[in-house]
């Protein structure tokens, strides 16, 4: 999993920047490099997810990714366990992975307040599959291959490469 930082060129292992729990063990954490807006980036596909992160940091984003459903879940255990705030301000998840898959974690988690918009993306997109990521709560579903532009500007809408403030939100900024 690694953590990458476009301004400064740095592609970090996830280990670098690990908080660790009070057992010793690693909590993933989000990196928010300058306080740029942090995408969860959940594709089993190693080239795609690399990527997928490349478009995204050189758009503004910082992403922090994973290799699978079981390990986009370990992300998003604090926030199912404890929970506490997400870093993340947007998840890019393929729907079919080992373990859990994107759609099946959605589905779980879409209700909770707090849990952050999704773009699911697929190569198995029919009808079917499309009206239950919307029913789950989607904010979008693309099918493989898709434009890296229609990927933006689906973030775009969602996920502001700006961060605004509470206050900002509050003011119509």
């Amino acid at each position: 999993m690694f953590v990458q930082d476009t301004i400064y060129g740095d592609t970090m292992t996830q280990n670098d920047h690990e908080n660790k729990g009070t057992d010793g063990a690693a909590a993933p954490a989000a990196m928010k490099p300058n306080g740029r807006p942090c995408v969860l980036v959940a594709e089993d596909d190693d080239e795609m997810r690399r990527l997928l992160a490349k478009v995204l940091c050189a758009d503004g984003y910082a992403t922090v990714e994973c290799h699978n459903g079981v390990d986009l879940y370990k992300h998003l255990e604090p926030f199912v366990v404890r929970k506490a705030a997400l870093d993340f301000d947007a998840i890019i998840s393929d729907i079919r992975m080992p373990g859990l898959t994107g759609l099946e974690i959605l589905e779980d988690l879409h209700d909770c307040r707090g849990f952050p918009p999704v773009i699911l993306i697929t190569a198995f997109g029919d009808a079917g599959v499309h009206a239950r990521a919307r029913k789950a709560g989607a904010a979008a579903v693309l099918d493989k291959p898709f434009g890296t532009e229609e990927l933006l500007d689906k973030l775009h809408e969602i996920a502001p490469r700006q961060r605004l403030e509470p206050d900002d939100r509050a003011n119509g900024k």
